[in-house]
């Protein structure tokens, strides 16, 4: 079993902070937004940054000499701020917002309305305001959205050439659109081959990619976790060895760092070498993004 983050001496963290940098988990949940933050496997301070509920988060990447972006789809519409020490969400509409992700690059964030509406909203240069907003489509009862992939009851819709296509499959609960499509439904975990092939079958809730070949997926309450081989099918995927006897609802990944967070509110890292873990002490949990600060 991994070290809790308990066992990890203060002088320990200061080291290993120095040497590898530091990246933050913005993990979304019921009472609002918690921001944990890393460095490798070891686990710092954490505190709630935005205290209204929060369904879904993203982090869009605004390159050199300006600071990156943190999206939350929200009830009361998508909310965002500056990442920085005091990060500060503003509601920039008034729409329920159900599910949000990264558009692709740097173009903007692709957002699913509560009433199934989808949209790809653009920011200006700098700062947080909306510089358009244009509507790709309607999903019934959206789920999730990972790049150009939105998951919904009916299925995967892909965005192209700014509309939603329909790309198969039914009852998908996430997906994840970095590198190999992969769609989590309740059948089974998929990936996009010649259509959609079967990874692993049995219910899925979640599953993320880092787009090099890395991935995660909740499959029956288990964590699996892809060996990186250029392959997709079952052998290629093996169960993970939590910390803790808690189910997996949110995954993540970091530069060189996964990260699976619990129903019961406990954040699991994992730099190579094992899970680590710290109670974070939150519940209804509903996602998680990383973003590199220094």
């Amino acid at each position: 079993m991994a070290p809790a983050e308990d066992d990890i001496s203060i002088d320990e963290k200061r080291v290993y902070a120095g040497s590898t940098g530091r990246t933050d988990a913005y993990v979304a949940t019921g009472a609002g937004i918690v921001r944990v933050s890393l460095s490798a496997d070891k686990i710092g301070a954490f505190d709630m940054v935005a205290r209204d509920a929060a369904r879904d988060v993203a982090v869009l990447a605004c390159g050199e000499g300006t600071a990156d972006l943190v999206a939350a789809a929200t009830p009361d519409g998508l909310s965002v701020a500056a990442v920085g020490d005091d990060p500060d969400f503003e509601p920039v509409d008034d729409e329920p917002a159900v599910a949000v992700g990264v558009a692709g690059g740097r173009d903007g964030v692709i957002v699913a309305r509560e009433d199934g509406a989808v949209e790809h909203v653009e920011f200006e240069e700098s700062g947080t305001a909306v510089a358009s907003t244009a509507r790709l489509g309607s999903v019934a009862d959206p789920r999730a959205v990972d790049g150009a992939l939105v998951a919904g009851a009916d299925g995967v819709f892909r965005v192209d050439a700014g509309r939603l296509t329909d790309v198969g499959l039914d009852d998908a609960r996430d997906v994840a659109g970095s590198g190999m499509p992969l769609a989590a439904t309740g059948a089974g975990l998929y990936w996009l081959g010649n259509g959609w092939m079967t990874a692993r079958e049995g219910a899925a809730d979640a599953v993320a990619a880092d787009g090099d070949g890395h991935a995660m997926a909740v499959v029956g309450g288990d964590l699996f976790v892809h060996s990186g081989a250029g392959e997709w099918d079952d052998e290629t995927w093996a169960v993970a060895d939590l910390p803790v006897d808690e189910t997996a609802v949110a995954l993540g990944y970091g530069p060189g760092v996964s990260v699976a967070v619990t129903d019961a509110g406990t954040l699991c890292v994992d730099a190579g070498d094992g899970w680590r873990h710290q109670v974070v002490g939150v519940r209804d949990v509903a996602g998680v993004a990383l973003v590199v600060v220094e």
